[in-house]
Parts: C-alpha cells; structure tokens; sequence
C-alpha cells in the first residue's frame, strides 16, 4: 500500500499543492469525474491544484487520436480517456500520477509543461539507477538498461482552460503481458519493460517519495516560464 510522500518544505510553493495518495485502486470512470471537476473547479478559482498518486484495476484507455486497428485484444475495459495520444494500459504495479495544475501561475506553456513531466519522471527513475530518457518525436518514457530500447513510463495530459488533466504512468511491477492487448501509444517496435523487468523492484511509496523529492525542481522549470511572463 502507498503511504505519503514527505511534504514540501513551508516556504516552497509545492506547499500549496495538495498530495493524495490513493490507499486503493481507483476506477477509470472515477478519477476521470474527479480530475474533470477538480480541473474545472482549479480553472474557477475555486480550488487548489492537486497531484493525485494511485493505481488502476486492469484497463485500456483510449486517446483522442486512438486507432481502433491498434486494440488487437480488448481483453480488459476500454475506457475513452479523452487526453491526446493513442490505446495505453493501466493495471497493477504501474503508478499513476494525475496532475491538475493551474499554468496560469506556471507559465501557458503546453510543451515545456509535459518536458518538464518528463524530466521530473525520468529524475525519480534515477533515484533507482534506472537510466530512463525521453526521445523527440517518440512519446513516453525511455530505457536500454536491459539491454533493448524499451519503453517504461507514458505521458498523456489534456489543458483546458489551463488547467492540465493526466499526467504519467511508470511501470514499477506490472504484468508486462497484459501490453500484448493493444499497440501501446501506437509504436510497436518498441517492447515495454518495468523496474521489476530491470531487477530494480521499487514499491509504490518509495517512489512517492523520489516524486515529493524532485518535486520543487519541476515546479522550478515552470516558473521560469512564468516569471518570463510577467
């Protein structure tokens, strides 16, 4: 079970932003009602941003851009995510982050929003001496430390009004076969692999807590957009 991360230090703006981690696994349908009403509400005015850590039951999610002719075997529920990007798995031993953040106090800047994802992922892989790497024009997160270019984490986020929905999945133990159902984001010549594939088992909490540690750089490399702004 995931416990919390340690919290950001008072004076940092992270403070501000609220953490929850779910005790549980948390249906598709649910937690895409909370991220579209939290998103909504953040947009309003009326509520903080949130950084929500959890796990799915087994599922396919479909982007907007998904090809029905990439799900070769819906055996698990397929669920329209309305993010961008093609067919993705969730499952157990993978952990989600879902993040809904307010760019109009980070900078209203899409792109440098989902690299600055990237690196934040990629520098909690590192925690673990895993060597994870984005490649341009190719989505996800990416490793060679088995041996083969193999993907272990995928990014997908959504802005409306500015305020980001989604976020990233890393696998940390998941069952790799259950990515035979669907061309995974659309790139099959690429296998998938997780921690636990790498021989470096992480457990939800610890790498929770290597998030909560990077956590103020990545909000670092948003403000530097925002203050540009101004």
């Amino acid at each position: 079970m995931a416990t919390d991360p340690p919290s950001p230090p008072p004076q940092s703006p992270a403070a501000a932003i609220e953490w929850r981690v779910a005790p549980r696994p948390v249906e598709y349908p649910d937690a895409l009602a909370t991220m579209e009403a939290r998103a909504t509400a953040i947009a309003d005015g009326q509520a903080g941003e949130l950084i929500w850590l959890l796990e799915h039951p087994a599922l396919y999610t479909a982007g907007t851009s998904a090809d029905p002719a990439e799900l070769l075997d819906p055996r698990f529920p397929v669920h329209a995510a309305g993010r961008g990007g093609r067919y993705t798995y969730h499952g157990p031993g993978q952990r989600i982050g879902y993040l809904m953040l307010d760019l109009t106090r980070h900078g209203r800047d899409v792109r440098r929003f989902v690299h600055a994802v990237e690196d934040w992922v990629i520098g909690a892989l590192r925690t673990f001496d895993i060597h994870a790497y984005a490649v341009p024009d190719r989505i996800g997160i990416w490793t060679a430390d088995g041996g083969t270019e193999a993907k272990i984490g995928a990014i997908g986020v959504r802005v409306r009004r500015w305020a980001t929905l989604h976020g990233f999945s890393v696998n940390l133990s998941p069952d790799l076969s259950h990515f035979g159902g669907i061309v995974p984001c659309g790139i099959a010549e690429f296998p998938v692999t997780s921690a636990a594939a790498l021989g470096k088992p992480i457990t939800p909490g610890a790498f929770d807590a290597a998030l909560a540690q990077g956590f103020a750089d990545f909000l670092d490399r948003l403000s530097t957009v925002a203050k540009n702004e101004a």
